[in-house]
This record gives C-alpha cells, structure tokens and sequence, in this order.
C-alpha cells in the first residue's frame, strides 16, 4: 500500500455556527461584500446579482438554503466576511459567507462520512466532515448543491 496519503486543500468559512469548506480548486475567489440588486420573482435561496470586474453573478444564500441563522459575529469579525465566489458547471456563483476563516490542508484519510443530517444540511450536499479540535468540518459538494435545472435559473441571471 503506497505511504503517501492525498490531500485535500479547503477555502474554509463559517456559515451559522458551523465551519464549512470547499474544495480550493473550486473556488474562484473571496470578495468583501458587495451591494446586492435583488431580483423579482427570485428563488427564495438567491439574495440578488451582483457586478464583479464587469460581469453579473447571482448571489446565493445558504442560510436560506439550508434554513441556517446567521452567526453572531462581533463587529470586528463581521468585516471578514464576505462573498465565496465558485464555478458550479460553468455556472459563477456568489455565496454569501459570515466569516472567512483559511485555507487548509487535510488528508483523505481524516474525511469522514457524512452523517445523515448534520446543522440541517443533508448528507447529499456534504462531501465528508473532518474531526477538528474546535469541532467539525463539514466540507460541500459544490456540485450538487443545485440541481440542473436550478443551475439554468441561475445561469441565466448572469451576464
């Protein structure tokens, strides 16, 4: 059996009170919060559009998503937070974070299987949990937190 072990490298975050991550290769970028045009007769899970360097991308709620309350952040942590900007099938999206932690290096050796339902997230949205001091890790599926037909709403309220 070969000794050297794959890692994973997560853009971490924390959305209510649990720390999530995704995959950094996944990631297209971290931006400060941005003003937010809302969107009639949107889904209920998007917040609105936004312009970032000339181009129009939906703004996503998880709190909303996965019905998550908002962390209680001080004001000095509320100015790290921001958008996660990441690319579901061509598709670029702006999720809405409370606070961004870092990015770290895990072995697929620590990732777990996820339990059925973990903060209210189903286990089809969750890629593993990972066992940390401070508590878990819970690290998204970007790819299947929209279904194909939500991903073609979405797509066609960017530019």
């Amino acid at each position: 059996m070969a000794e050297t072990a794959e890692r994973l490298q997560l853009v971490t975050f924390q959305l209510g009170a649990e720390q999530y991550g995704i995959d950094i290769m996944q990631v297209e970028g971290i931006v400060q919060v941005e003003e937010v045009r809302p969107i009639p007769n949107a889904p209920e899970y998007v917040e609105g559009i936004f312009n970032l360097r000339g181009e129009i991308i939906p703004v996503i709620s998880l709190h909303r998503r996965f019905r998550l309350q908002p962390a209680e952040l001080s004001e000095e942590e509320r100015l790290l937070g921001g958008f996660v900007i990441i690319s579901v099938d061509g598709v670029h999206l702006a999720v809405i974070i409370d606070k961004v932690s870092r990015v770290v290096n895990i072995n697929d050796s620590e990732v777990q299987a996820p339990p059925q339902m973990i903060s209210g997230i189903g286990a089809e949205y969750i890629q593993g949990v990972v066992s940390r001091d401070e508590g878990y890790l819970i690290i998204l599926d970007i790819q299947r937190i929209f279904n194909a037909r939500e991903l073609q709403q979405l797509e066609g309220m960017s530019c």
